[in-house]
């Protein structure tokens, strides 16, 4: 089950976190991955662990913001069977502490960089005979998170994009869906803390971890398990859906 053999799939921003467990085990069940990679070095850091494990993978260093960069890469890529949209950053501050620059660093990537994604591949998957799309939004597309007005809108933008592909290109045999996951331990939530708390690491990470209701932080394998099924042929029937993945976050956190 969930054999991806013979696929080629598209990681944006597979070089760590929760891309990089999408594309390592996308690659186990057997896709040809491509790592859509600001940072070349650690998509490149990537592939060589791929490579090591004996499976197949590329790395294209692309900003996602960039159309025509995108639209070039896609279209030389060729056969596109799967995409993830994955590629994003955050941003913390209420709507007053957002900056005009702040803003649009956010929708630059996290917005526009999947529509750019979307505009590059839907052409080439309705040439193919249709394809299996999953875009990354985030529990702040269902809830009121503090201090994220940035990063909220952009994931909203996500969740409603989603939908709108789903719809347009049903006849196209073109599903997409999105997972809405609450915090994931990966290094750039490492990173944020010790920036932001500094000899405070401990104590931080605790709270955050214990913000979810099921007292943890989810597993960046775990968000990819849930990938997998999404755009494996086993899901063939959804599209137009929303996963939340968030140890209880939307529905018990009450």
């Amino acid at each position: 089950m969930f054999s991806l053999k013979d696929k080629v799939a598209v990681i944006t921003g597979g070089g760590s976190g929760i891309g990089k467990a999408i594309s390592v085990l996308f690659v186990k069940q057997g896709a040809h991955v491509h790592i859509i990679e600001l940072n070349a070095e650690a998509g490149s850091q990537v592939v060589s662990q791929i490579e090591a494990d004996g499976g197949n993978a590329q790395v294209h260093a692309v900003n996602v913001s960039d159309q025509q960069a995108v639209v070039e890469a896609f279209e030389a890529i060729g056969k596109i069977d799967i995409l993830v949209n994955n590629a994003g950053i955050a941003h913390v501050g209420n709507v007053e502490k957002t900056a005009e620059v702040d803003f649009e660093r956010v929708f630059n990537v996290n917005v526009k960089g999947a529509y750019n994604c979307l505009y590059a591949v839907v052409p080439l998957m309705k040439a193919n005979g249709g394809g299996a799309i999953l875009n990354l939004a985030s529990i702040a597309s269902h809830v009121g998170i503090t201090d994220r007005f940035a990063y909220s809108m952009s994931k909203g933008a996500i969740y409603a994009m989603s939908l709108s592909i789903a719809r347009d290109y049903l006849n196209d045999q073109i599903r997409c869906n999105s997972i809405s996951p609450a915090r994931v331990h990966t290094p750039f939530v490492d990173g944020f803390i010790t920036k932001n708390y500094p000899g405070q690491e401990p104590e931080i990470f605790e709270k955050l971890s214990k913000s979810q209701p099921i007292g943890r932080m989810a597993k960046p394998d775990e968000v990819a398990a849930l990938a997998l099924y999404l755009c494996s042929d086993e899901a063939g029937f959804i599209t137009g859906c929303d996963y939340p993945i968030d140890g209880g976050f939307i529905k018990l956190n009450n």
